[in-house]
């Protein structure tokens, strides 16, 4: 029996997670081609022949996603698997269509075909977009679990930008671990903050190996928690899932791909940003909640800020410095830094687009509504380089960094500048504690 060509459309995580579950050994089918979105430099790699399997002793080549009606073609397509995140759904179809005309099915996979099963207790932190807050619930989970005695592995969404062989199973424990497998910033503003307060992260490219080996962590491990990325669904089979809302972007719960999975998976529901959101955007997301998810238990949340020294801002221009793809496929107009900048009295915000340059400059042009924020964009280091550049060529007094990292430590900013930090806070009940020692008791944990 002939075995149908497929492509997998991604952008560099959920296409090889995808692959490795359902199609690595599938001898049904042969995966011609990954092609590749959103993240810079993927495309024009290969998948290596040893994360591929026995299938494919040549590895499976990487293009851009903007050769798909060709590549169909040529390849002799019959399906192409959807295979990444936080898009509108009018793009997803857009795709789809782009697809169709080439003569190809065009399908998305669900998620008892991708979820792995772990022999841990899993809790799931996901969100319905890029930058609702899913990095500092999860960091008040892990911390609640802690203070309970129990040992939490954390293992993060993909972000594997680099040699993907070296990169198969990554273990963070320590700063001088980030080094060690050469992290970009995206990666390291998510296991930084995990590795400073004392638990281990794991990430990488396999994740059936990685959770096996967070299982047996040489430090112990009671309970897997899987640190969602953008708006995707987990990897893992959970047995508890929390989704985090953005009353900031009311509305778009419902209308983008995966989020509304993630909306409706859920079994706790955090409204993130209440002390910021407006009336309005809060009560369209509890009614988005309440229309598609109605058995959720719905936590009410703050992310209040705080700064290392708020002169550096009062009365300042100040240039504020945001993570990244949430201010590009994220979408987001407003971060921690711009609130900070408001809070502690910055005269303005400086425009960063007229002292851009190289890789920042093309980051504008892809995503020109950003506006007056500037993405800490460094998926290598020539990007590294120009953010550096950027900042120092900018016209401003200081810089407010708003970004889950300490970014001295891996550019030279000459500027003054102050970090943002920012928290989840609950309001009211339910709340996370009572709702994991209820998740505690049923696992019998203690």
């Amino acid at each position: 029996m002939a075995r149908e060509n497929i492509i997998i459309i991604g952008a560099a995580g959920r296409d090889f997670h995808n692959f490795n579950t359902c199609f690595r050994n599938n001898q049904e089918y042969t995966v011609v081609a990954f092609t590749a979105a959103q993240i810079p430099d993927i495309d024009g790699r290969k998948y290596p022949a040893e994360l591929a399997g026995a299938l494919y002793p040549d590895g499976i080549p990487i293009y851009a996603e903007e050769h798909l009606p060709r590549l169909i073609k040529e390849l002799k397509v019959k399906t192409c698997i959807f295979c990444y995140s936080d898009l509108p759904y009018q793009k997803v179809m857009n795709i789809g269509a782009v697809v169709n005309a080439a003569g190809a099915n065009f399908t998305l996979l669900g998620t008892n075909d991708t979820m792995i099963k772990s022999t841990k207790p899993v809790i799931a932190v996901c969100a319905v977009r890029t930058g609702c807050g899913k990095s500092q619930t999860s960091r008040r989970v892990i911390e609640l679990l802690m203070e309970r005695g129990l040992k939490v592995v954390a293992i993060r969404h993909p972000m594997p930008y680099g040699e993907l062989v070296a990169q198969k199973v990554q273990r963070f424990a320590t700063i001088d671990d980030l080094n060690l497998h050469q992290c970009t910033i995206e990666e390291m503003e998510e296991y930084e903050p995990h590795v400073v307060r004392g638990n281990v992260i794991y990430a990488g490219v396999d994740y059936e190996t990685i959770v096996r080996a967070a299982e047996n962590d040489p430090d112990g491990c009671d309970v897997i928690l899987w640190d969602g990325g953008n708006n995707d669904f987990p990897f893992y089979k959970p047995d508890l899932t929390i989704g985090v809302v953005d009353p900031h972007r009311a509305g778009h719960e419902l209308r983008y791909y995966p989020g509304e999975v993630v909306l409706r998976i859920s079994d706790i529901v955090v409204i993130n940003k209440m002390d910021t959101a407006s009336p309005e955007g809060i009560q369209v997301v509890r009614e988005s909640i309440e229309k598609v998810n109605p058995d959720a238990a719905v936590i009410d949340g703050a992310s209040p800020i705080r700064v290392d020294n708020p002169d550096i801002i009062k009365g300042k221009r100040v240039l504020v410095v945001e993570d990244g793809p949430t201010l590009t496929h994220g979408e987001m107009k407003i971060g921690a830094g711009v609130v900070a900048a408001k809070k502690f009295g910055a005269s303005e915000l400086v425009d960063p687009r007229p002292f851009t340059v190289g890789k920042l400059s093309e980051t504008f042009r892809l995503y020109p509504k950003i506006g007056t924020l500037l993405p800490a964009m460094g998926y290598g280091d020539e990007q590294l380089k120009d953010l550096e550049a950027t900042i120092n060529r900018s016209d401003c007094d200081s810089v407010v960094i708003g970004t889950p990292i300490d970014l001295n430590r891996i550019i030279d900013i000459k500027k003054p500048n102050t970090r943002v930090y920012y928290d989840l806070q609950e309001i009211g009940e339910p709340n996370l504690a009572g709702l994991l020692d209820e998740f505690i008791q049923t696992h019998k944990l203690k």
